[in-house]
Parts: C-alpha cells; sequence; structure tokens
C-alpha cells in the first residue's frame, strides 16, 4: 500500500487558508481602520465638545429645570462628598439646583448615548467648515499667517510643525492649491533605461530653461512605501512620459512596492511559443 506524502495533503490546506486570508484580510482591515479612526475622533475630539455642552446645559441653560420637590429628594440621598460640598457652598440653594440639573443631565445623556455623542462630531464639524470660512477672507488670512509665524519661532514647536503642515498640505489639498499634484509621469531616475513613476509639482527655476534652452518641470519621485518622503529632480518635458492614471493609482502602485498596479496598466502575459514545446519533444525521440 502506497503511503502518502504529508506534505501533499497539508498543501491544499495551506493554500484554502491563504485564500480566505486574502479575501477577508482586506475587509477586517478596512473595517478596523474605520472604527478605531471613529473611536480616536469621538475620545479625542467629540468628548471634550460633549463635556462643554453637557457643562453648558447645567451652568446656564434653563433646561433642565429643578423643582423643589426634586431638591429636598436630591438632598437626603447626597453622598458623603457631595454632603461636605453642600455644607461648605456659599449660596446652597444654588449648588442644590446645580446638583440636580447635573443628575438630570447624566441620566439623559446615559438614555440617549448614541445620538447624543454625535452632538460633538457635528458641532467639530461646523466649527472647521467656519475656520475655513473666515480664513478665506483677508482679516482671516492675515490673522493665520501671523499664527503660523508664531509657531514657526517656538522652541521644539519649529522643527515638528513644518513637516506636519506639510502632511496635511499633502493630503487635504484642494484642486487649486500649489502643493497638489497635477498629473503623473514616467521618468529616468537614477539612471537612464531604470524607469520610476513620479508626480508633476508645477514648473521650474527659470534660470534652468533658460541655461539648457529647453521648458523643465519639477517632478516629485516618492519612495516605496513611505510616499510622503522622496526625491524632488527637475527633468525636461520631453524626457517625461505621461501615465494615463489617477494620482490615487499611483499612490498604491508606490506604496504596495509596484504589487498594486493599475488595471488599465497591467502587462498581459505572452503567450508562449509552441516550438520550444515541439523541438524537446523531438529530442526526446
Amino acid at each position: 500500500m502506497p503511503h502518502s506524502d504529508p506534505s501533499s495533503r497539508s498543501r491544499p490546506s495551506q493554500r484554502f487558508f491563504l485564500r480566505g486570508l486574502t479575501i477577508l484580510l482586506p475587509s477586517v482591515l478596512t473595517i478596523w481602520i474605520l472604527i478605531a479612526g471613529y473611536q480616536f475622533m469621538q475620545q479625542r475630539i467629540a468628548e471634550p465638545i460633549n463635556r462643554s455642552i453637557r457643562v453648558s446645559m447645567v451652568q446656564w441653560s434653563p433646561w433642565p429645570t429643578a423643582s423643589e420637590t426634586e431638591m429636598r429628594t436630591a438632598l437626603k440621598g447626597l453622598s458623603l462628598q457631595d454632603h461636605a460640598k453642600w455644607q461648605t457652598a456659599m449660596d446652597k440653594a444654588a449648588w442644590t439646583k446645580q446638583y440636580v440639573k447635573t443628575q438630570k443631565v447624566q441620566r439623559l445623556w446615559s438614555d440617549y448615548q448614541f445620538p447624543l455623542d454625535l452632538l460633538g462630531l457635528i458641532v467639530a464639524i461646523i466649527l472647521i467648515y467656519i475656520v475655513g470660512m473666515l480664513l478665506g477672507s483677508y482679516i482671516g488670512h492675515r490673522l493665520y499667517r501671523r499664527g503660523e509665524q508664531l509657531l514657526q519661532r517656538l522652541p521644539l514647536i519649529k522643527q515638528v510643525y513644518p513637516s506636519v503642515k506639510q502632511i496635511t498640505d499633502f493630503l487635504v489639498a484642494g484642486n487649486n492649491d500649489k502643493h497638489q499634484f497635477s498629473r503623473v509621469v514616467a521618468v529616468q531616475y537614477p539612471r537612464e533605461r531604470v524607469w520610476a513613476v513620479g508626480f508633476v509639482t508645477g514648473d521650474t527655476f527659470n534660470a534652468i530653461d533658460q541655461s539648457i534652452n529647453e521648458p523643465c518641470v519639477t517632478v516629485f519621485i516618492p519612495s516605496s512605501p513611505t510616499p510622503f518622503t522622496g526625491y524632488t529632480t527637475i527633468i525636461p518635458k520631453r524626457d517625461t512620459i505621461d501615465l494615463p492614471i489617477t494620482v490615487e493609482e499611483a499612490m498604491r502602485f508606490t506604496v504596495s512596492g509596484g504589487v498594486v498596479a493599475p488595471p488599465s496598466q497591467r502587462t498581459v502575459a505572452m503567450p508562449v511559443p509552441q516550438m520550444a514545446d515541439e523541438d524537446s519533444k523531438s529530442t526526446k525521440n
């Protein structure tokens, strides 16, 4: 009876496991990134705003109200710590009213936690929109420039802020921003017959154009797998090849090390010539 090879039995199981991992891993990672991003925004941005909303409802809002009956009931259920605060309060009636309103706001937030937690995100989006609208004016733009110059003079901050600003400008720059990449090109870099994918960032110095007597462009060649760093090159226009792909497709190509190629630019495998098979058969005969 022939013995079966254990390695041959394990190969199909390994192949099925890797196939399932390839199918599920992108979806799982995408969901994990979205959840992590939501939790970060909720904890670091929305929660401080929600805390301010709760404090404002207690301090200055006429609602929720605190009746005399509720205030007397709240005094009976005070803890030792709260009772000590009540004893030392200058205005005990105002303190009791604030205490009752605080309890009501906390119960309201616990009963409707998810929809009320979204208030912080909505307020943050509105504030970001207002800031962007104000910075579009002349006065707002001047104030922003003054504040940016002040940050760049402070110790430690001046070493970190410019790099962070470059990354954020790259990620969220508008179509009319000067840092926005205009098109994707292929250039011979770092030597001839070695091609690299780069982004045209704009024109270059007039001195270079006049020196070589032909127009040049500035091309940023990102490094892999971190495209935020790379090399800025000045190349004649005639030495660049426009690639019919988007910036996002070029970024995915760079980050993956060339594994994720644009679908429209994938090379079709050439068929193997049949003459080689016929020659091998003739040699065997």
